[in-house]
């Protein structure tokens, strides 16, 4: 048997990878599993963009492959997304690249820029695949530090007294996910500076920005395009096309540039019709955001009772498409997780898996209908009630 490269010796199967198969096993099995666990939007897209799709898919000209950078038009729509939401001039032609997803661009800038033992600044908690990708890149993980006493932002004084010669790249990722803070322009702000001062890429990963947040901020709106700044962005929850696999990265040109190196040689470009569609998606108005965001303010509400009911504390400021919750002292999160799942029927995410600062958390994704949720409140109210009797 050949064996797994030694590359991937210290990484992982993604967790959610062998859970929802678990769950899928037990929907098999006769059980009806509520999955709160993911963040994949079940609402639709924006009608425009499945129009687009269909009207494209019927043209025998567009199933060729296309541009490794996407499509002139596809391009300028996102430049024109970013000047109308975030307020950032972007060049299209030199500062915009269009990402089968923006997971990808994880990866891709990894590949790019790290070479064997270079370090990244990598949050905890945070998004596991910025440590995947580097471990696969041959880099070394860094791990800092986001705590709830301090807003979930980094303690730039603390790192800038420690050696950072070896760093190369810093993610972050605001609105953040898993904890649902928001960094203000002047966080923002902080954070370019040190990424200037000590000459690190500072990669900021922003797919929530539009989720129940009434002021999407981009990094790149602090100093403009910047040398030591990249930003990813994607459709997936903005816009309800998690499937599709439309995202983007901006930056610098030198920088799109190289990531283009690293992606060119691995996949072609996207789908005509998809990037057709994508442009349609990105013309939507402040309604399409307004409408969206009610359907998951009237959910998170029906969470913060699920919360409530498994004794949880959790900050109502919190934006995003899940919501993150503080089990109490004691409390063995697997174990509350498992039985959830097996007792109530009801899949939610332990913090753990997004660092040991996630310890004693607990996630809830909002990507479920109103009555979807509310079973799964009944579920776990019944399944509490059991546990109270039986002690």
């Amino acid at each position: 048997m050949v064996n797994i490269a030694n590359r991937y010796g210290d990484v992982q199967e993604y967790y959610f990878s062998h859970k929802l198969r678990e769950v899928a096993q037990l929907n098999a099995s006769g059980k009806s599993i509520i999955n709160l666990g993911i963040g994949s939007p079940d609402m639709a897209p924006p009608q425009e963009a499945v129009e687009a799709l269909c009207a494209a898919a019927q043209q025998d000209s567009g199933h060729g492959y296309q541009n490794y950078k996407g499509i002139a038009a596809l391009r300028q729509a996102f430049s024109d997304w970013y000047a109308n939401y975030y307020a950032v001039a972007l060049d299209p032609e030199t500062e915009v690249l269009p990402l089968l997803g923006s997971k990808e661009g994880i990866t891709y800038i990894s590949n790019a820029y790290l070479n064997e033992g270079d370090e990244v600044l990598v949050p905890n908690p945070g998004y596991p695949a910025y440590a995947a990708a580097t471990k696969v890149a041959g880099g070394v993980v860094r791990y800092y530090d986001l705590q709830e006493e301090t807003g979930w932002l980094p303690d730039l004084e603390y790192l800038q007294q420690q050696d950072l010669r070896k760093v190369k790249l810093m993610w972050v990722n605001y609105p953040h996910m898993p904890t649902g803070a928001k960094a203000s322009q002047a966080a923002l702000a902080q954070l370019v500076d040190f990424a200037e001062r000590n000459d690190i890429l500072l990669c900021h990963d922003n797919p929530y920005s539009f989720i129940l947040n009434d002021n999407p901020e981009s990094i790149l709106s602090v100093k403009g395009v910047s040398a030591h700044v990249l930003e990813l962005n994607s459709l997936s929850k903005s816009h309800n096309m998690a499937g599709w696999r439309v995202g983007m990265l901006a930056g610098h040109s030198s920088h799109i540039s190289n990531v283009l190196v690293a992606k060119s040689n691995v996949d072609s470009g996207m789908f005509l019709g998809i990037q057709q569609a994508a442009i349609e998606a990105l013309k939507q108005t402040q309604t399409w955001f307004d409408n969206l965001n009610a359907h998951y303010a009237a959910r998170r509400s029906i969470v913060w009772q699920l919360l409530d009911t498994l004794d949880c504390a959790y900050s109502t400021e919190q934006v995003g498409l899940f919501v993150w919750g503080r089990t109490r002292e004691g409390v063995a999160v697997g174990q509350l997780v498992d039985e959830l799942l097996y007792e109530a029927g009801v899949f939610i995410t332990p913090g753990f898996i997004f660092g040991s600062n996630g310890d004693r958390y607990i996630r809830v994704s909002l990507c479920a209908d109103a009555e979807q949720l509310q079973t799964a409140l009944e579920r776990i109210k019944a399944f509490k009630n059991t546990k109270i009797k039986s002690t």
